[in-house]
């Protein structure tokens, strides 16, 4: 069993907690027999948000790794229902099935490094072992460790009640405008002012409390007011004085006191008739329950002061706007890190905060999202408190209703200064390592020359070597990772073009047809050229060693084949020296080609093992190949 999670020296969080059955749930969990092994090897990140969520009453649930293992505290267990306990611990997936898509969506966003946010998102659940139409808000964010993100941190409340509530309200006020302009609706009251005597059904005469026997015969008024909240009283007789006084109509929310204790609210309406000589002389009306919207509505706005005290509470700077783009909330963060006093940056004045050289470049991606309704996110300087600027990752992601309009804009700003700068700094150190790398070749290369001068009879075998050493060095600029500005000016190529700067090392001494080149060729950007570039130098490297290229007799057969969308490369070798075999285990040049075709090019990636040689299968979209740099740069 692990280390319990509040065991801490002197942290007393872990004695108000004792009664919780989520913190017991998780400190019980045999976490070293599941996929995320023992806690005391998690990442601290990881730990310290388990805490944060546990210790909250705010709904809240981890998705961990790919997997997205649920880690959920009290809130959330009531949104499982019946798929708690069960759920602890297991796959969003196969706990979830009916919204495994909607999750794997989530899962491939966030742990990508984005944030999503939903507002009154509807879902069918079987939760409780029926279907159910459920609403939910939702806001997913990245938990990172390091440079890696390990889990996804939902936060969220139910709103399913609101919902119905609201439909509910919808209604209720329709068959109030009907009731004004009709009689006979349950509900409704006429109140003869000069008799003082109010007629009404026997459902209004109820919900005011009146102890009247036959309300449709009458009673004073005196009967229905001591129903009414005293705290409410006054604010309701002065209105229907004014209403009497004036003709206008009248409408209020207030609260009535029941037998039994309880208090209901009341959506009160009705229309004073006044005579010739403007005395009221009736006041008929009608009054609706809206107690459980009320109690909707409150729990709505304790749920906002949640979301509010969440969004402090966050590393990040977390800002939202109206959907025309005004910027109307800003959490403490983004005040900590400017130093401005609350509202300063309200509606446009946010992009004061930026550098000179990046505001009209953000401002621009702003209104092209707010026009298109597409993400936002934009690499910029935003003003520290201390007067320097910083370099931040903006991200927004809009909220729409189910007619697809846009209600509200959620983002957040990330510091990335740091990260940023030592990014520049292993350029540097990239760049000066890769220009000693080539002056290493150039001096072998003057070397060899120098030496075939005194040894004439080896100038040939010599003139050869000198040629493989400088296609090494020109294959050397397409392996190593480029930054826009050390990129060679002359990266953009094809792929056999660029094979065959790659393969000159490799050609055989006396120029003999040994590498072939057939069918589809296709332009590759520079953005592909490096990834491209670490596959084939890995194929030829493992040929030169192993294969077909490391003996005269071996050939290579490379065919390209464009279908559609999709570009194949096969890589055929034959005449292998040795019978090859699979390894036991890939090592890195394996999961290195692996990653530069299925991670950054979108590709597949198959091997087989003939007697005669190695044959690989390479297939890409074409989109990805040929994409630039100058696009696939954040701006």
């Amino acid at each position: 069993m692990s280390k319990p999670l509040f065991a801490s020296p002197g942290v007393d969080v872990a004695a108000k907690m004792a009664d919780s059955e989520m913190l017991n749930r998780f400190d019980a969990m045999a976490w070293e027999t599941t996929a995320l092994g023992p806690v005391e090897t998690w990442p601290t990140t990881l730990i310290t948000t388990v805490r944060t969520m546990l210790a909250s009453p705010v709904p809240m649930v981890l998705l961990v790794g790919r997997d997205a293992i649920l880690i959920y505290n009290e809130g959330y267990k009531v949104i499982a229902g019946k798929r708690h306990p069960q759920c602890f611990g297991a796959s969003a997936f196969s706990s979830w099935p009916e919204v495994a898509d909607f999750n794997r969506v989530v899962i491939d966003t966030v742990m990508g490094g984005g944030t999503l946010s939903y507002e009154d998102q509807q879902f069918t659940l079987y939760r409780n072992g029926t279907a159910e139409e459920v609403w939910l808000n939702l806001h997913y964010s990245p938990v990172v460790h390091e440079d890696a993100v390990v889990a996804v941190l939902a936060i969220l409340s139910e709103a399913t009640k609101r919902i119905l509530a609201e439909r509910a309200l919808a209604r209720s006020r329709e068959q109030l405008s009907l009731a004004l302009g009709a009689s006979g609706i349950v509900g409704t009251w006429d109140w003869h002012v000069e008799e003082n005597r109010v007629y009404s059904d026997q459902r209004f005469s109820s919900l005011y409390g009146a102890d009247i026997e036959n309300p449709e015969e009458g009673a004073p008024i005196s009967a229905y007011l001591s129903g009414i909240h005293p705290d409410d009283l006054e604010a309701v007789s002065r209105a229907m004085q004014d209403a009497m006084a004036t003709g206008e109509r009248f409408s209020a929310e207030y609260r009535l006191l029941q037998k039994n204790g309880a208090v209901r609210w009341v959506l009160a309406e009705g229309q004073p008739r006044l005579d010739t000589e403007g005395r009221c002389t009736r006041f008929p009306g009608v009054a609706v329950d809206i107690t459980a919207q009320k109690a909707t509505a409150e729990a709505h706005a304790r749920s906002e002061m949640a979301f509010r005290t969440l969004a402090n509470a966050m590393p990040q700077m977390v800002w939202s706007t109206r959907p025309d783009g005004f910027h109307d909330y800003y959490n403490a963060r983004w005040y900590e890190f400017t130093g401005v006093p609350d509202g300063s940056t309200d509606g446009e004045a946010w992009n004061g905060m930026f550098h000179d050289d990046d505001q009209e470049r953000a401002w621009a991606a702003w209104r092209h999202s707010l026009e298109t309704g597409d993400p936002y996110q934009i690499e910029y300087r935003l003003r520290h408190h201390s007067g320097i600027y910083r370099w931040v990752l903006g991200r927004a992601l809009p909220v729409r209703d189910e007619k697809g309009e846009i209600t509200r804009w959620y983002g957040t700003c990330t510091d990335i200064h740091d990260a940023r700068m030592a990014m520049a700094e292993r350029e540097i150190v990239a760049h000066e390592l890769s220009h000693r790398i080539k002056n290493i070749f150039s001096v072998l290369s003057g070397i060899i020359s120098l030496s075939a001068r005194s040894a004439p009879e080896t100038r040939g075998f010599a003139e050869q070597l000198r040629k493989r050493i400088e296609a090494m060095g020109r294959a050397h600029d397409f392996v190593r990772p480029h930054s826009r500005t050390s990129r060679p000016v002359d990266m953009e190529t094809t792929v056999f073009g660029l094979l065959q700067r790659l393969l000159e090392p490799y050609a055989s001494e006396n120029n003999e047809l040994r590498i072939n080149f057939s069918g589809d060729d296709t332009p590759i950007g520079d953005s592909a050229a490096t990834p491209l570039a670490l596959l084939l130098h890995e194929l030829a490297t493992n040929s030169a060693k192993y294969g077909a290229l490391s003996h005269a007799a071996g050939r290579l057969n490379v065919v390209g084949r464009k279908a559609g969308e999709s570009y194949s490369l096969d890589w055929n070798e034959s005449g292998s020296p040795h019978p090859l075999s699979p390894p036991d285990v890939d090592g890195f040049g394996s999961r290195l080609m692996k990653i530069s075709v299925e991670g950054q090019l979108g590709g597949t990636f198959s091997r087989r093992w003939n007697p005669e040689g190695i044959e690989v299968s390479v297939t890409m979209p074409i989109a990805s190949i040929s994409r630039s740099s100058k696009l696939a740069q954040p701006q």
